[in-house]
């Protein structure tokens, strides 16, 4: 079965020193958070906010042993007035036996109030 692993962080600035070392945080807390393993996740989608353009986000996930040849895409958020800035988000397609509410989804920093349902579930 696939499932949606989602997650987002919110990065304190425009610089690819910022953006890389936010989204590898995240990635680190999805990837431990799931017992993530490269060979199982089909692909990875990481969006940003349009404040961010410094850095493509994707290069945080290259840090990561074994996950060389995972498929990764950036892309830009809708731009919704007054929603959440400088914002990372992450969607990764993982072949799991997971149910949809094992799944651990990860909201950090101030990108929390994306789903505060899910607080409990976060890091």
């Amino acid at each position: 079965m696939i499932r949606g692993v989602r997650g987002a962080i919110t990065v304190t600035g425009n610089t690819e020193e910022a953006i890389i070392s936010a989204t590898e945080e995240l990635l680190a807390n999805l990837i431990e958070a799931n017992h993530l393993q490269p060979d199982f996740v089909a692909s990875v989608f990481i969006s940003t906010t349009e404040d961010i353009s410094a850095a493509f986000p994707a290069k945080a996930l290259r840090k990561f042993k074994g996950w060389t040849y995972v498929p990764v895409m950036c892309m830009r958020e809708m731009p919704v007035p007054n929603s959440l800035e400088l914002c990372v988000r992450v969607m990764m397609h993982v072949n799991t036996e997971l149910s949809q509410e094992e799944v651990i989804h990860i909201y950090l920093k101030e990108a929390k109030v994306l789903r505060p349902d899910l607080e409990s579930q976060s890091h």
